[in-house]
């Protein structure tokens, strides 16, 4: 009885999770969909609910400061779809016209295209406007390897991290993934942010109701086995006849 409420439960809480992931998704979309707001002033930015504004588009005019980009180790990304293979993306701080810094992916350079020398072209001078996504830092892991200042190497996307290790100070409690400008000679790649998150816990669910069903079948299968089994015994302790040979 208890693996089979076990398995009710677990069936249960996949379907929950199916609910959970198509409103988050909904959401997504929606947030993806409108156009982009005015990024709000410093002053309220630690007000900010990850809840309700992380994945919002803002839009806000910022300049580079290209000598401390950061290099983090880029994984494949749901959101991302158009980046594949090794590489890395740029992180730099953006000033706004008052002094505070956010800290902006700028997007996607594959190995060979690291060394900011290679990629001169989109090192772009001045004030930008920039569009894109609002994001939170990326939580670590038991398996994710220690970033290395040294070597201007991180493996978490974590902005107060990256900021430390350039020396900036204090830097925005979220990053902005850049969907544009693209810049010049296309490096690094910014990209608009596509909602394509699994959700499979339909799939999960059947599987769980599915083994507490052949659980069910099991236990009915061997209770009748057992009740003929015992049937002869029965009728010869009663003192009954017993089976012709």
């Amino acid at each position: 009885m208890l693996l089979f409420a076990g398995l009710l439960a677990l069936g249960t809480w996949q379907l929950q999770r199916k609910t959970w992931k198509e409103n988050l998704i909904a959401t997504l979309n929606d947030r993806q969909a409108a156009a982009p707001s005015a990024l709000s002033v410093p002053d309220t930015w630690a007000r900010l609910d990850r809840s309700s504004d992380e994945y919002r588009r803002v839009a806000f005019p910022a300049t580079f400061d290209h000598a401390k980009e950061a290099l983090v180790y880029a994984a494949a990304s749901a959101f991302r779809p158009n980046v594949s293979g090794r590489g890395y993306w740029i992180f730099t701080p953006a000033r706004l016209a008052g002094g505070a810094i956010v800290m902006v992916n700028r997007g996607f350079v594959p190995e060979e295209r690291k060394d900011a020398a290679t990629r001169s072209d989109g090192q772009v001078a001045g004030p930008v406007e920039i569009v894109g996504t609002l994001r939170w830092p990326e939580g670590r892991t038991w398996f994710s390897p220690a970033d290395d200042p040294a070597h201007n190497l991180w493996f978490v996307r974590d902005p107060a991290a990256i900021a430390a290790g350039k020396g900036i100070g204090h830097a925005a409690p979220f990053y902005v993934e850049q969907e544009s400008p693209v810049p010049p000679g296309g490096w690094p790649k910014p990209g608009k942010l596509v909602v394509r998150l699994r959700n499979e816990h339909l799939q999960y669910a059947i599987t769980w109701y599915g083994l507490a069903l052949v659980l069910v079948v099991a236990f009915v299968a061997w209770a009748l086995t057992s009740r003929r089994e015992a049937a002869p015994a029965d009728r010869r302790a009663a003192g009954g006849p017993s089976p012709s040979l």
